[in-house]
């Protein structure tokens, strides 16, 4: 009897363990969209045979086939081999969105918070600016002024995620810098440099890159929903929120519109999956 007691406490303690190294299927499965995603942008080529540019207009507006598998558009252009191709274009975009954000925001929001004082209310307003004004607004003001190109719609995504990174990291910062083991440093003989570089940063450093997965997929959303109202680069660029904007006028070829938005809505809800379950196992 004891040792079936001891065995089940044993079961017992190990179950959450178990949970926070075990990945769910789901987990699972969106790493897999994640990957194939990842590989259209490097290797396309090795997913078809077609071009994005060339078509054959006998074919053109044919629905989806073991030919082509997404259908052809108005020029006869295989619309999956668009929507591989456009994937460079869309995933390096959001890269290049989140990269502005996590280093701009981060680097804020440590001035601030480790600092404080008069620095941290200056770029605590500036913060609250920025934060008051509509994200996708804010980026729709940027791109219109630098100019109607995906990488500008990239820089001005990544300008709207500035106040949350900094936000995040400012909090963090706060939290780890009063934390005991900060303070036994001080005592030890270590100066604010040092303590920043060994035990703020690296405790304070997760829960930003948990925001930057999550921001990840909202980026190729903002570059998307940019590109569909014409912010991104004109045709014949196959950007995926392009590919939406121009199959919407053909209401006879649906399959132009279904195709590359189920892409992104399963590219989207891949990476806030994969960011849900690094929250929790962080």
């Amino acid at each position: 009897m004891s040792a079936n007691l001891d065995f089940a406490r044993l079961r017992s303690a190990a179950a959450p363990f178990r949970s926070r190294t075990s990945v769910p299927p789901t987990v699972l499965l969106s790493f897999l969209v994640v990957l194939v995603v990842v590989l259209w942008s490097l290797f396309p080529s090795l997913f078809t045979g077609y071009g994005p540019a060339a078509g054959n207009t006998g074919s053109k507006l044919a629905p989806p086939s073991l030919q082509h598998w997404f259908g052809t558009d108005y020029l006869g252009r295989d619309q999956f081999a668009r929507v591989v191709y456009g994937t460079a274009s869309s995933v390096t975009s959001a890269l290049v969105a989140v990269a502005i954000g996590l280093l701009v925001g981060s680097a804020i929001g440590l001035a601030s918070g480790f600092r404080g004082g008069w620095l941290d209310a200056t770029l605590g307003r500036f913060v609250d600016v920025l934060l008051a004004i509509p994200g996708f607004l804010l980026a729709v003001v940027i791109v219109s002024s630098l100019g109607f190109q995906t990488i500008n719609a990239a820089i001005a995504t990544g300008v709207s995620a500035v106040a949350v990174f900094a936000r995040l990291m400012r909090a963090e910062v706060i939290r780890v810098r009063r934390a005991a083991f900060v303070e036994a440093s001080y005592l030890e003989g270590g100066n604010r440099l040092q303590a920043l570089l060994t035990h703020v940063l690296p405790n304070a450093y997760r829960s930003v890159l948990v925001l930057a997965v999550l921001q990840f997929g909202t980026s190729i959303l903002v570059i998307a929903a940019l590109a569909f109202l014409g912010y991104g680069d004109p045709p014949p660029a196959s950007d995926w929120g392009l590919l939406v904007a121009s199959g919407k006028t053909y209401v006879t070829a649906p399959w132009l519109v279904y195709a590359p938005a189920l892409v992104i809505v399963a590219t989207v809800l891949s990476i806030n999956r994969i960011s849900r379950w690094l929250r929790n196992t962080k």
